[in-house]
Formats: structure tokens, C-alpha cells, sequence
């Protein structure tokens, strides 16, 4: 049981911390979702990590092109 939420704990720090910079955002995009299945975080905070970790001018793209205002969940 310790070993699971220490895991998870572990997952939480790595997804907080989990910076675009200079990553493609693909390969950005794999890791990220890996880390957020393995965190089990609700769509709220994760679509809150990713607009935090994500480089601000692919935000502002996505958001622009984007049919609806913000997507509500890590596949949109």
C-alpha cells in the first residue's frame, strides 16, 4: 500500500514539474499523459498542468484554432 502512494506521490512531483522547453510537442505530449494516468488527477488539474507546462505560444495556438474555448479533458 506505501509503495503505491509513494508512487503516485512520485508521479504528482514528475507532472508538476514536467516542463515543454525544448521537447517536440508530440513527444512532450506521450510523456505527459503517461505521468497523468499514473497520477489518476482529474481533468481540471490536468488540463491546468499542461496549459502551465506547455510552451505559451502553442497554447495560444491551440486555443485560437481550437472549436471551443478550452479543452476540457487531456484528449481535446
Amino acid at each position: 500500500m506505501f509503495n503505491n502512494k509513494s508512487k503516485a506521490a512520485d508521479a504528482e512531483w514528475k507532472i508538476k514539474t514536467f516542463k515543454q522547453e525544448k521537447k517536440h510537442i508530440v513527444d512532450f505530449m506521450i510523456k505527459f499523459e503517461a505521468l497523468a494516468i499514473k497520477t489518476k488527477a482529474d481533468n481540471i488539474h490536468t488540463i491546468f498542468l499542461l496549459q502551465k507546462n506547455v510552451r505559451s505560444d502553442i497554447i495560444k495556438t491551440i486555443l485560437r484554432y481550437s472549436s471551443i474555448i478550452a479543452p476540457e479533458t487531456l484528449k481535446e
